[in-house]
């Protein structure tokens, strides 16, 4: 029984499923990194960056960024392997299941529904909100019944009714986008490029205009002494502003859900990865220098950090308006890319027999997983309309710190247990780079808070109830071993 936990799937049956795959193959190098800097570009550089250098890091919220870039640049080179090698939609449950074996293949699958259901409704939550400043540019005030959660959660733990109906304008995008996901990858594709190029031009504007307004008496202390608290600034707030900046970063790995709908995935995988990487980290580097710059860190806890700095400084106030249909189109793309994400790794999971074959249902016209899209929409959209951003946003960090991590250790497995795979792009020191993936982000997920691993925990328990009543009686991986 044990034995049978650890049962793997070969690189021969993953060849087999990209090449008989039914979704439509027409994205290439650029439309990868587009995707990649549209599910990461959003609520951590319109949103966390301001609440995190208030609450947790100070001016050195800018170290935050650089060591979550570098735990993501570790993790993205892994990821690179493993996608130009195994071209499949599931990420890092395809990766899992043929190194570590299929438990473990299950765990970051269930891990990653986690990460994906959740943070496709926080994102929309942010959305809502910018939605409602961008109304009330015209005079529009939208009732705070129909724009704010009917549950709340004081203290990290009890759900308590805040007197809402529901957040309406949330819902509305995450319905508009999942329709955009059934109807095809070529449309998907088309409207993220085009709101990731909106979105990439306003925050140029505001780096390159804001930086000539930078207060650099601002900077000082650039690390605040540490209250006393663990998290709250000194180094200690370092990294756990890291670990919840980390949410920026899901993007990499919904890249790799979209492999095979890739032209060339032994190119397009790694470039599309690694350049959306490089872009986005580049672009928080800067946008939190700047941030953090114009106006005191302790100010910037708000939803909307980016243009109450901007407020802040009457020469910059033109620029608001652009800040909030800027933050609009880049949420908008988070939302895109996360729901295109999380039905291909329900796709995924399910043509092994370990969810319901409903999910790998493939629309006969639109060539997309289209039951498993309407599922992930509804799910989302229940989240965006039902609850507010802050109970569930450190749940998607951990999640995708996890997944990050169990990357990097099964790229280093493989390189010893089947080395003889053939590698059409391979990661540099590979001992160095797997290991640095691995304490970085396990360095990430320990400074996150306990209820945010409480709540992993009740989690994960749910999801091994779910494996030991279903997914092991009809694993696919199963029924072939005990044929041969």
């Amino acid at each position: 029984m044990a034995s049978k936990l650890f049962i793997t799937k070969s690189f021969d049956s993953l060849a087999r499923e990209h090449q008989n795959s039914q979704l439509k193959r027409t994205l290439g190098p650029w439309q990868l990194t587009a995707l990649g800097v549209g599910a990461t570009i959003g609520t951590g550089i319109f949103v966390l960056t301001g609440v995190e250098a208030a609450l947790h890091a100070g001016p050195a919220i800018v170290i935050s960024f650089i060591i979550a870039g570098l735990a993501s640049g570790f993790a993205g080179l892994c990821y690179a392997e493993f996608a130009a090698m195994a071209p499949v939609a599931g990420s890092a449950y395809s990766y899992s299941y043929a190194t570590l074996g299929e438990f473990a293949a299950w765990f970051i699958g269930w891990d990653l529904l986690l990460e994906y259901m959740f943070a496709a409704g926080t994102v929309a939550v942010g959305w809502g909100r910018y939605f409602t400043s961008f109304m009330e540019l015209f005079g529009i005030y939208l009732p705070t019944s129909l724009t704010s959660a009917p549950f709340a959660s004081p203290d990290g733990f009890a759900i308590v009714l805040t007197g809402n109906i529901l957040n309406l304008p949330a819902a509305a995008i995450t319905l508009l986008v999942t329709y955009i996901c059934y109807v095809g990858i070529t449309q998907s594709s088309f409207v993220n490029a085009l709101v990731v190029a909106i979105k990439i031009t306003v925050i140029l504007a505001i780096i390159g205009v804001g930086a000539f307004y930078v207060n650099t008496d601002n900077w000082t202390p650039f690390i605040p002494e540490n209250t006393g608290t663990w998290g709250e600034f000194g180094w200690s707030g370092i990294l756990r502003a890291s670990g919840v900046i980390f949410f920026a970063y899901i993007g990499f790995d919904a890249v790799t859900t979209a492999a095979q709908e890739a032209r060339k995935p032994a190119f397009d995988m790694p470039f599309g990865l690694l350049m959306g990487l490089l872009i986005c980290t580049v672009l928080y580097i800067l946008m939190s220098g700047v941030l953090t710059g114009l106006l005191p860190y302790a100010e910037l806890n708000t939803a909307a950090p980016v243009a109450v700095a901007l407020s802040a400084h009457e020469e910059l106030r033109w620029l608001a308006p652009f800040v909030v249909f800027g933050a609009l189109a880049g949420l908008t793309s988070v939302v895109l890319v996360l729901i295109l994400a999380q039905a291909r790794i329900l796709l995924a999971m399910a043509r092994d027999g370990l969810l319901p074959p409903m999910f790998s249902a493939v629309h006969g016209k639109n060539r997309t997983p289209h039951i498993a899209t309407l599922v992930t929409g509804g799910v989302a959209t229940l989240m965006a309309a039902l609850f507010p951003i802050g109970i569930l946003a450190e749940l998607v960090s951990i999640g995708t710190l996890l997944a990050f991590a169990m990357v990097s250790a099964s790229v280093l497995i493989l390189r010893y247990t089947r080395p003889d795979v053939p590698r059409p792009f391979k990661v540099p020191a590979p001992w160095f780079i797997c290991l640095g993936g691995v304490f970085s982000c396990g360095l990430m997920a320990a400074s996150l808070p306990l209820d945010t691993w409480l709540r992993l925990i009740i989690w994960m328990l749910i999801g091994i109830g779910v494996y030991y009543g279903y997914s092991r009686h009809h694993s696919v991986a199963r029924k072939e071993a005990a044929q041969q």
